[in-house]
């Protein structure tokens, strides 16, 4: 049976992995970290059927909760939204270290080898295929690599470029986080999952989560930041939240999460990108799991029906036609929103908040949702009216807006006629389409 290497312990490359192995494939996964230090030290939020989707159920009770809904804060404060999520699309949250211990065990069971501690240096090459993968303990060679080295994979990166697989991240493409969570100092407000946009007039979100345990805060931005703007803005933070302490309890790391459309292209001959490699996060807010672990079982049931064992950029292509069908495509526009939000001003965001060309119908509207289309798909005409008059009267945000919407209707039309059957040369003009959709 053919041998398959995945390169680093994404949630998808190890999804893929016990699908494959399960199925009788040769598995082995190359990681740089220890076992014992596989995942952040923080909770994570996302859809419970990206579990289903790798053979997963849902773990005992005491290991997961409900998300709480997120109540949304305007730059001046004044105005808050909240989410009212249906309880049939609420999501669920887990420790990150018990996603990781839940999916390499089950990986385990179907017969997947682990290398832990061991680094993916970069790609191996013979010819034009993709053989293997560099490891700092020698050369790993492989009938298939499945790339799961994340936004900086240096697989990915280290690929020729006339294989057409992009290798690095332009402008707005990476968000920059630190996460930690305080001591509680006080009750637990209703809305006790409060998300600032533009706060301090910065560009980027805060948020400050209240728990039984303790109090969890987010500080993003589009550029690197260090501790000293963090103390900064834990400082105003706590002027507006008693429940945030002093003393922080757990965590405290930087992180960059990919905030990109997906990949335009995520297969070679031997290769195919995964999870954050391939950029498959809701790129409004980062979270990628559930959409990683959906595309595992589309990547192995396309490897699965390439009996021939080929694996090449031809076999492999139906699994990046069948994700940008399930899931890129929605994922594109949002991409659009999040290029138009890097525009916009503290005084336009307060203004859509008052104005309520933006509420709380939006806000829940976009609460479980990886497609601009379910997003906009509870609006009625009258609700599109009230929103059109509103933005008449700000002429610079109707401007942006009119922008995105531009930009949002050329992605959908490009989507729309991504080629159906591998064609190197149709597809490389059409990842140019795709790619002059997010030109800033």
């Amino acid at each position: 049976m053919a041998r398959i290497i995945v390169a680093g312990g994404g949630h998808g490359g190890i999804g893929a992995a016990a699908l494959l192995a399960k199925s009788g494939y040769d598995v082995t996964v190359f990681e740089k970290n220890a076992r014992a230090d596989m995942g952040y030290d923080w909770t994570d939020i996302f859809d419970k059927k990206g579990l289903f989707a790798v053979g997963l159920d849902l773990p005992a009770k005491e290991k997961y909760a409900f998300k709480n809904d997120m109540t949304f804060v305007c730059p001046s404060g004044e105005h808050r939204l909240r989410q009212h999520t249906p309880e049939d699309q609420l999501e669920i949250q887990m420790e990150r270290k018990d996603i990781y211990d839940m999916l390499i065990s089950h990986a385990e069971e179907c017969g997947v080898k682990f290398a832990f501690e061991t680094p993916v240096l970069g790609p191996v090459m013979l010819g034009n295929r993709v053989a293997g993968v560099r490891t700092e303990k020698g050369v790993e060679y492989a009938d298939l690599v499945i790339d799961a080295c994340g936004a900086d994979s240096p697989v990915r990166s280290g690929l020729p470029a006339y294989l057409g697989v992009p290798g690095k991240t332009g402008p707005y493409e990476k968000f920059y986080v630190y996460r930690a969570f305080y001591e509680r100092t006080a009750d637990i407000p209703e809305d006790n999952f409060k998300v600032l946009l533009l706060h301090n007039n910065v560009l980027g979100i805060s948020w400050v989560a209240a728990e039984e345990e303790h109090t969890d805060v987010l500080i993003g931005r589009f550029e690197p930041f260090g501790m000293e703007e963090v103390e900064t803005e834990l400082a105003s933070l706590r002027k507006e939240f008693p429940e945030l302490g002093e003393k922080r309890v757990r965590g405290g790391q930087f992180v960059t999460i990919p905030v990109r459309q997906a990949l335009e292209t995520m297969v070679a001959d031997g290769y195919a990108a995964i999870g954050d490699a391939a950029f498959m996060t809701v790129p409004l807010i980062g979270s990628g799991i559930a959409n990683s672990l959906k595309a595992a079982r589309m990547l192995a049931d396309t490897v699965v029906s390439d009996t021939n064992g080929e694996f090449s950029a031809q076999t492999l292509y139906p699994y990046q036609r069948r994700f940008f069908a399930e899931l890129g495509a929605g994922l594109a526009p949002i991409a659009c929103i999040k290029l138009m939000l890097t525009k916009v001003t503290s005084r336009e965001v307060d203004y859509l908040f008052a104005s309520g060309i933006l509420n709380e119908g939006d806000i829940t509207m976009g609460a479980d949702t990886t497609s601009i289309f379910a997003m906009t798909g509870g609006m009625n005409p009258v609700a599109l009216k009230i929103k059109a008059a509103g933005l008449v009267k700000d002429k610079e945000l109707l401007k942006k807006i009119g922008w995105m919407a531009g930009r949002i209707a050329s992605v959908v039309s490009v989507c729309a006629a991504m080629p159906k059957v591998y064609n190197k040369k149709a597809l490389a003009a059409w990842a140019k389409a795709y790619r002059k959709c997010f030109e800033i």
